[in-house]
């Protein structure tokens, strides 16, 4: 090797790249990339992803959701949503779904690929309780991705709720708690991946990817997958 290309390659020195070879799954990297962007507080809402789904003509949509669970075991994530909204109707008639993680920050990006089913209800259960009442309210009153006429008949909407449900607004306001049902119409999703592709940013873009596919095949409680099949990918 010329003293050049030597030099050359001193400038990526600082580059972090995956494991050479790669590991035979991913998902111990990605709950290791997970919880350092948690750790470290560089963005509000650190456990973010882009969610991606498509109607029946084809046509994508894509919205930011968080991700309220990791299985490593099942390599799944778990997120939240309206069962009425247009997401949930997309998800529901295809089954399929793509999410993308972006840490600036780090220069690190995760991209999931699976198939998507609904939480089971005490999963949504457990979930819904742990949320604060300003939220359990807002998902009981809101019709999501519905037309509204304005602002303040939406905030209507939240006061009727509090009255139906028969919530002391003084004891809430003045930091309580309360009871508060989870709806039929919000639950949780679960995404199953048969494709996951881990990106550490690189100098002069000299990125480093990799991906991991499997097989998935169905059970009475989900999915199980196969072994995992790597291989790395040019930036």
């Amino acid at each position: 090797m010329t003293s050049f290309a030597l030099r050359l390659l001193d400038r990526f020195a600082h580059d972090r790249p995956l494991p050479d070879p790669l590991p035979d799954g991913p998902m111990a990297i990605v709950l290791a990339w997970f919880n350092e962007a948690q750790a470290a507080k560089q963005q509000p809402n650190p456990n973010a992803m882009y969610l991606a789904t498509a109607a029946s003509d084809a046509s994508p949509s894509v919205r930011a959701v968080l991700c309220k669970g990791i299985d490593a075991l099942a390599a799944s994530l778990e997120f939240y949503t309206n069962y009425e909204s247009r997401k949930a109707g997309e998800l529901d008639a295809s089954h399929k779904a793509s999410v993308l993680f972006h840490w600036d920050h780090a220069d690190r990006q995760i991209r999931v690929e699976g198939v998507v089913t609904r939480c089971t209800p005490e999963e949504s259960d457990r979930y819904f309780e742990s949320r604060r009442w300003e939220s359990r309210v807002g998902a009981t009153a809101s019709d999501q991705s519905r037309p509204i006429e304005s602002r303040r008949a939406l905030l209507d909407k939240v006061a009727a709720a509090v009255n139906k449900l028969g919530l002391d607004a003084a004891v809430l306001l003045a930091g309580g708690n309360a009871n508060i049902p989870r709806p039929p119409h919000w639950g949780g999703y679960r995404l199953w991946a048969s494709r996951i592709e881990l990106w550490q940013g690189g100098t002069g873009r000299v990125h480093d990817r990799a991906e991991w596919r499997r097989d998935l095949t169905a059970t009475s409680s989900g999915f199980t997958g196969g072994p995992w099949r790597s291989t790395r990918l040019q930036p």
